[in-house]
């Protein structure tokens, strides 16, 4: 009588090993789609806002129709970023104040605002609005910020604002160098510092 032969045992050890290797290849080598964002810093809770007056904030509204409103007044997008530069860059405050912008080159109108660390950027939009058009509002925002401090960083450091951050970025870790222009960008950021504020102000 012949003895029955059992069939050999398949190790599935390996198997594993490699199906565990290909996890690993398909997790490193997938790119994952990546929603757009804004970097913000969210205000202190309580803020003050008793020393804020009206001129010192540019209202800007996007409202359901898509359409951009600066102080009410229905404006071509395209416009906001001058509108920002002006409007930041003003120095309407007095010689003899604290707040006096001895740096700004705008038209120093008093119905405008005082000083860039005075000035206010209050934006609200529908909830009807579009993403699109709220991130190219946020986008212009930035690009007058990024402009004005461009243009100061050139005349105090004969280098562009975008270029100083990416010097900082490429020096070496806590070196001399990477510590002199960290103190550089909060000079310029110092200058101009971007006050977005995207709850409504009341004065």
């Amino acid at each position: 009588m012949k003895h029955q032969r059992n069939p050999p045992e398949v190790n599935a050890g390996s198997m594993a090993d490699i199906a565990f290797l290909l996890l690993i290849f398909f997790l490193v080598t997938t790119s994952l789609e990546s929603n757009d964002g804004l970097q913000r810093m969210l205000p202190r809770p309580n803020a003050e806002t008793a020393d804020i007056y009206e001129r010192n904030i540019l209202r800007i509204n996007i409202n359901a129709q898509n359409k951009v409103l600066v102080a009410d007044n229905l404006i071509n997008s395209k416009d906001l970023k001058n509108i920002v530069l002006d409007f930041v860059d003003n120095g309407g405050a007095q010689i003899d104040s604290p707040f006096y912008c001895e740096y700004c080159e705008g038209d120093r109108s008093s119905y405008s605002s005082d000083s860039p660390a005075k000035a206010i950027i209050s934006l609200t939009s529908s909830r009807n609005a579009s993403y699109d058009v709220y991130l190219d509002v946020q986008n212009q925002l930035i690009d007058a910020y990024n402009s004005l401090r461009t243009r100061e960083a050139i005349k105090r450091f004969t280098i562009s604002y975008s270029d100083l951050l990416l010097e900082y970025h490429k020096a070496e870790n806590y070196s001399s160098e990477k510590v002199k222009l960290k103190s550089m960008i909060e000079e310029i950021r110092s200058l101009y510092p971007i006050k977005i504020s995207e709850a409504e102000l009341k004065i």
